[in-house]
């Protein structure tokens, strides 16, 4: 019976002199020292993640004793209870005589609804052997939060691929050669009637619109026309006269005035001998290599010509390679026919309508005549319409870009369709306008992991500056998201900018990077016609007050609020702006 009442109080004693030390030790929680860096607390990134370090007074430790912080986000009616930061006492063996220091690092992921919140600790000492422990009041520790990183603007870019359809003049060549007679320049009565002759009569028959006639006099290199210097150029002259003489018989009238005849000539020139005896099996190789070692060689071209006669091979020369040297040779350029751009447009509605034939309409001016039209849904009509006539990539990117361009317009059910019609042309031609839509559509569905792939893969894709460009301002945007603030800053300094958004952006890269002044100049940059002027305001004034320029701060926020009224409720619970309260007041009331 004494043992048992011995040990009992023991256990009393014990249990009394646990819970002393326990009190002990919230007693010295009272001194101890908490830090959360950063405070506020931020988000970037879509988290929000902060250190927090503590400090404890010598004697908090006593030997067998665990101490530990609670910590809890709290917003609204709700709490995220995070880690506890723990002290052993057998991990501080100095703890009786100096302070106990540890940190740890925090981060949980960022939903709305959690601003404004508070971060709060609660000090827990415990005797792990018996199990029990003492609480500390609730602390509040760091205000939530700071979200200026989520001020980011969704970027678009959706680019229509190139038509392929060229709506400018173009010129169509036809040539044709006539052939003389040695040493002669008259156009032989059978060369006219020759079905060369009877195809150019024909063309000229036509009168089709003709801008050019090219002629090219040749001689060959033998010696009876040699001595005539000007028989290539009265060559040509010749084929001129026919032509003339032709357009006269077709009545052309004032039709001839806008031709412009050219005539040249090529007189002691080796180069068409040497491609004419290239093709020629008429001699052997070895026979062909006297022949161009002659050419080749020194001297005038009367002197090779003569040397030429002394081969065993030059009747044969004279015979089969001379006679197509004694030429003149035309090219015509004419103007090819094409429709109007009234017309294609006209016939492109009425297609995509079925009112015409599909034929009407060549491929690439039905995706010409979905250019000439500003409205959405006419462009929708016409490249679904081109999408069924054959398979181009072009078609299937251009009827996703204009369905981006409803979504981005509001209507949000045309998001998957666009990403269906992608997906077709991606498997076509993954292009850079393909992987730019994509990256947009995903950025729409809020999938900014797939967004940012098909960004890169637009710029890698694409060596058209205006891919590289327009990508870019979508790509920085996500990189904001992502909290990669310098990577950003380097994307939205080349971007293009249509409506502000890209512009604005920029500025908030620099502003989360900490280069204020940059971020002040680039929101100056955003036209007060933009819908991005209130928030480019609104976010400058964040820039000075991170500068500690409290004019600017007013002058910002004065701005901010004219343009966008709703800003005021925002601007009195911005915790950016808890040091500038007079400002804020100012610039609201």
């Amino acid at each position: 019976m004494r043992t048992i009442k011995l040990f009992a109080a023991l256990l009393v004693g014990s249990a009394i002199f646990s819970g002393c030390a326990l009190n002990k030790m919230i007693k010295l929680a009272e001194k101890q020292d908490l830090k959360v860096d950063p405070n506020p607390l931020e988000v970037h990134g879509g988290k929000v993640a902060f250190d927090m370090s503590a400090v404890l007074p010598p004697k908090m430790l006593p030997k067998g004793k665990v101490y530990s912080l609670k910590t809890v986000y709290q917003y609204g009616e709700q709490e995220l209870e995070l880690p506890e930061l723990e002290f052993k006492a057998e991990d501080f063996t100095n703890s009786s005589t100096t302070t106990s220091r540890k940190s740890q690092d925090y981060s949980f992921d960022y939903k709305e609804g959690m601003n404004p919140g508070t971060l709060y600790i609660q000090g827990v000492a415990k005797d792990p052997r018996n199990g029990k422990s003492k609480m500390t009041d609730k602390l509040p520790v760091a205000e939530g939060l700071i979200t200026t990183s989520t001020l980011v603007k969704d970027v678009y870019f959706m680019p229509y691929a190139n038509h392929g359809y060229n709506n400018k003049e173009e010129l169509i060549p036809t040539e044709v050669a006539f052939f003389f007679d040695q040493g002669r320049s008259t156009l032989r009565y059978s060369e006219k009637r020759s079905e060369r002759g009877k195809n150019l009569d024909a063309f000229i028959a036509e009168k089709n619109l003709t801008r050019t006639v090219s002629i090219t006099g040749l001689h060959s290199p033998e010696g009876s026309e040699r001595v005539n210097k000007d028989l290539a150029e009265d060559r040509a002259k010749a084929i001129e006269a026919f032509y003339r003489q032709e357009m006269k018989k077709y009545d052309y009238q004032d039709l001839s005035d806008g031709i412009n005849f050219i005539t040249k000539s090529v007189v002691e020139d080796w180069a068409p001998f040497k491609t004419a005896l290239a093709s020629y099996d008429g001699i052997s190789e070895s026979e062909k290599a006297e022949v161009l070692r002659i050419v080749n060689g020194i001297g005038s071209f009367e002197d090779k010509e003569d040397n030429l006669q002394k081969l065993s091979s030059y009747k044969k020369l004279l015979k089969d390679v001379y006679p197509p040297l004694r030429t003149a040779k035309t090219q015509i350029l004419t103007v090819k026919p094409k429709k109007s751009d009234n017309e294609i447009s006209v016939l492109g509605k009425m297609l995509a309508e079925n009112k015409v034939k599909s034929d009407t309409l060549t491929l690439e001016e039905l995706l010409y005549s979905g250019s000439l039209t500003p409205s959405l849904d006419e462009k929708v009509a016409i490249y679904s319409a081109a999408t069924k006539k054959g398979t181009s990539w072009v078609a299937h990117n251009n009827l996703a870009a204009a369905y981006l361009r409803q979504a981005a317009a509001g209507n949000t059910s045309r998001i998957d369709a666009a990403v269906t019609q992608l997906e077709i042309a991606a498997k076509l031609n993954p292009s850079g306008e393909v992987h730019s839509n994509l990256a947009t559509a995903y950025v729409m569905q809020g999938n900014y992991a797939k967004a940012l792939e098909n960004a890169i893969a637009a710029e890698n894709k694409s060596t058209s500056a205006e891919i590289k460009s327009g990508i870019s301002g979508v790509k920085g945007a996500i990189q904001i998201r992502n909290g990669q603030y310098g990577a950003a800053v380097s994307s939205l300094a080349g971007a293009s900018d249509n409506d502000g958004s890209a512009t604005y952006d920029k500025g908030l890269a620099y502003l989360l990077n900490k280069e204020y002044d940059k971020a002040v100049a680039a929101f100056g940059d955003v036209s007060s016609s933009s819908k991005s002027y209130a928030w480019a305001q609104y976010a400058s004034a964040i820039a000075s007050a991170r500068d500690n320029n409290a004019a600017a701060v007013a002058a910002s926020l004065k701005n901010a609020v004219n343009a966008d009224a709703t800003l005021k409720a925002k601007a009195l619970s911005d915790l950016e702006f808890k040091n500038f309260k007079s400002q804020v007041d100012a610039a609201v009331n």
